[in-house]
């Protein structure tokens, strides 16, 4: 059996970082249109705010003044989000 522990350990991890991928990294409230990730200027044109919740996984949740929600960046799968996960922790 110890021939898969390589796996099983592989497996756990992943799950940990599927979990640790749901949290919160960051969350600002601005009316800036210079962030690093906003092609959507004019969400925040005339003074307009919005909510901008960062995830560990990459995903970015906007919420604009009216409440419709607009997503930026993409989620990290597989091998990717187990390097962003080990790195961090």
């Amino acid at each position: 059996m110890g021939q898969y522990q390589d796996l099983v350990d592989k497996q756990r991890t992943l799950l940990l970082a599927e979990e640790w991928a749901k949290t919160v990294k960051g969350l600002h409230v601005h009316s800036l249109d210079s962030m690093w990730y906003d092609d959507r200027p004019q969400d925040t044109a005339d003074g307009k705010f919005v909510t901008d919740i960062s995830f560990n996984s990459g995903l970015t949740e906007r919420t604009l003044e009216n409440g419709t929600k607009v997503y930026f960046g993409e989620v990290l799968k597989g091998d990717e989000l187990l390097w962003a996960y080990e790195k961090s922790n």
